[in-house]
């Protein structure tokens, strides 16, 4: 990460990164407190596990591979950052998600792009292979599906992946957009109401 001391993967060699890594019972918030006091290795460990999963989140949420990851970076910019703020009122995956999250929603909120659903695309076209008209349809609803997603308003956005399609509790998606369980309740339910109407051709 171009400007910051934040290393993206491990080190090589005999470094403290490996033989953390290798720990199976390694606690994420441990890591996050060696951090916090400048171990870079402990904070590489943090990076190569948590990154997967913020990636594929920002990409659901912004829809390009390369806004993505201008996102998870300057994300994990501001966690190397915040670290000795870090309470441990929640996990450190948790906190990790809540800034993923809010940095989305700002993007969001400043550009409203389209959803992502190339991956979509490709299922559904892998599905069909033998049949082009079948692709194409395939095709349609993909964009149809991405089109819906753009009338959603980006919190509502952000509720429904995490719980649609991130599977989280609504607990878990609370804590981290920072809102009331009823208000995510809320979000999500006018989202798959927003979904249904706008895909009732696709059903």
């Amino acid at each position: 990460m171009a400007g910051a001391r934040t290393p993206s993967t491990p080190s090589d060699g005999r470094g403290s990164a490996h033989s953390t890594a290798g720990s199976a019972g390694t606690d994420d918030d441990l890591l996050a407190v060696r951090a916090a006091e400048g171990d870079e290795d402990a904070f590489a460990v943090l990076v190569q596990r948590h990154a997967p999963a913020m990636i594929r989140l920002a990409t659901t949420l912004l829809g390009t591979p390369s806004e993505a990851e201008d996102a998870v970076q300057d994300a994990f910019i501001s966690v190397w950052r915040r670290l000795p703020e870090f309470q441990r009122r929640s996990s450190f995956g948790t906190w990790m998600y809540r800034i993923v999250t809010n940095r989305c929603l700002n993007m969001l909120r400043a550009r409203r792009p389209a959803a992502p659903l190339d991956a979509a695309g490709d299922i559904a076209a892998a599905e069909h292979t033998t049949s082009p008209a079948r692709i194409a349809e395939a095709r349609d609803a993909v964009r149809g599906l991405r089109d819906a997603l753009d009338l959603l308003s980006p919190e509502q956005r952000a509720c429904w992946v995490l719980r649609e399609l991130e599977g989280h509790s609504y607990d878990f998606v609370a804590d981290t957009v920072g809102i009331s369980q009823d208000a995510v309740r809320a979000r999500v339910f006018r989202a798959r109401r927003c979904l249904t109407q706008a895909l009732g051709a696709w059903r």
